[in-house]
């Protein structure tokens, strides 16, 4: 029986040794790529008259930082709108099995979404299917990088995912 202790006590000694010489993962260069929208915006648009109120100026201020490990952006967002004050949060990051960015959004109207990713060239879309009134809807949010400092947004919603209509747009500014 002592045998044993000795044999599982230096087990237990190598394995220990083994994982803290394991360093954690390192993000992938998809991760890396969220970097570019990391640090404070402020976003100015034209909501448009339709499902989501009677439309008007809407502003928005956002700052978004890395979670510790570097996997994920957490962004915190203060918006005003003719429909509205209101807080949120939001989490970037990419899911290497879906090979697909991810972002998922809470706010202090109880609302939430999840929506993916993807970027082509310097134009970032997300996509996503949420709940107006008793309907689902798609929805599609469109980021166009027009410098390192400063993007064009349009955020569109569908019944079906072919006939979209411009709900909101405008321009973001890295501040």
């Amino acid at each position: 029986m002592k045998r044993v202790g000795i044999i599982l006590a230096a087990w237990l000694l190598v394995v220990t040794g083994l994982l803290a010489q394991t360093e954690p993962p390192k993000p992938g260069p998809e991760v890396k790529k969220l970097d570019v929208l990391a640090g404070a915006w402020t976003l100015e648009g034209d909501v448009k008259p339709g499902p989501m109120g009677p439309g008007g100026k809407m502003t928005e201020s956002q700052k978004c930082e890395w979670m510790e490990g570097g996997y994920f952006l957490v962004c915190h967002v203060d918006f005003k709108s003719a429909m509205g004050n209101g807080y949120g949060m939001g989490v970037m990051g990419y899911s290497t099995d879906d090979k697909t960015y991810t972002y998922h959004e809470f706010n202090s109207w109880g609302e939430s979404m999840d929506a993916k990713g993807a970027l082509d060239g310097s134009t970032w879309t997300w996509t996503s299917d949420e709940k107006m009134g008793d309907k689902m809807v798609k929805g599609r949010f469109t980021m166009k990088m027009t410098s390192s400092a400063s993007y064009d947004f349009m955020y569109e919603t569908s019944p079906d995912g072919s006939k979209w209509t411009t709900a909101v747009d405008g321009k973001a500014t890295k501040k």
